[in-house]
């Protein structure tokens, strides 16, 4: 058997995560912004910094239709790692510290290997990487709060979304002391779907053909962006509009698009 065939093979014995946003439900609220900074002890960000140099991983961007006042509509796009199969930024990293895990599909930064060229951030076409400018700091006493499964980052490494790897190994962990080795659809949540209150995040494996996930990739209006690069990405988007579809692929990564979370 071909090596690469016998690999595939091999994975999809392995649970492949990915999730799909629903833009029809998506209200902009930035719940899952702050949750994803909460969860993965993300630097707080100054005013000073914001705009400049924040490395929030769920950014949340506003598309609008172009038209006039009152036929104007817009949408909210959440953006953060897309998890491609086909890894511009593994590609480029002279590290090694970008890895796609064969166990989960999830694209893994290791802040212990990267020594800040941000290759990996010039190769992502999806802008969902950032760099970290500072060592972590926060209020004190606030450090009381940080999660401890989680280790915050030194300055001078880029980070990124990791589906909350932490929570992925805690639910690993829990499941073995009661003696599965599979995962049920329910233990494994990232903080952003957990904390939605529309809805809109639903993650799951994508390999299982009964997950709700994968229910959602199969339908008519689920689609990527930027597809056409071929990256693959396993984060998913669905819209029963038109209009939407075509202004996120036309203008997500254009000047037209208004950044309004993180």
């Amino acid at each position: 058997m071909d090596t690469r065939k016998k690999i595939k093979s091999e994975n999809k014995k392995h649970p492949r995560y990915g999730m799909v946003v629903d833009l029809d439900k998506c209200k902009g609220c930035g719940s899952c912004s702050i949750a994803c900074a909460v969860e993965n002890n993300q630097q707080p960000a100054t005013p000073d910094m914001c705009n400049r140099t924040g490395n929030t991983w769920m950014r949340l961007y506003m598309v609008r239709n172009g038209k006039s006042f009152p036929d104007s509509k817009a949408v909210f796009v959440p953006m953060f790692c897309q998890q491609c199969d086909d890894t511009p930024c593994l590609y480029v990293c002279p590290q090694n510290a970008v890895e796609l895990d064969p166990m989960s599909g999830i694209v893994a930064q290791i802040p212990e290997r990267c020594f800040g060229c941000r290759y990996c951030m010039a190769a992502c076409p999806y802008e969902a990487r950032y760099f970290n400018w500072w060592d972590p700091k926060w209020p004190e006493g606030m450090e009381k709060t940080l999660n401890p499964d989680v280790s915050p980052r030194m300055r001078g490494v880029v980070e990124k979304c990791n589906f909350c790897h932490g929570r992925w190994q805690q639910a690993r962990a829990k499941a073995a002391a009661e003696g599965r080795r599979e995962l049920r659809e329910d233990e494994y949540i990232p903080a952003c779907q957990e904390c939605c209150p529309t809805g809109a995040l639903t993650f799951g494996n994508l390999n299982d053909p009964n997950s709700t996930v994968s229910e959602l990739v199969r339908g008519p209006d689920t689609f990527t962006i930027l597809g056409q690069l071929g990256t693959k990405p396993k984060v998913y988007y669905r819209t029963k509009r038109s209009w939407v579809r075509r202004a996120v692929d036309r203008d997500v990564y254009s000047d037209k698009k208004e950044k309004v979370h993180g």
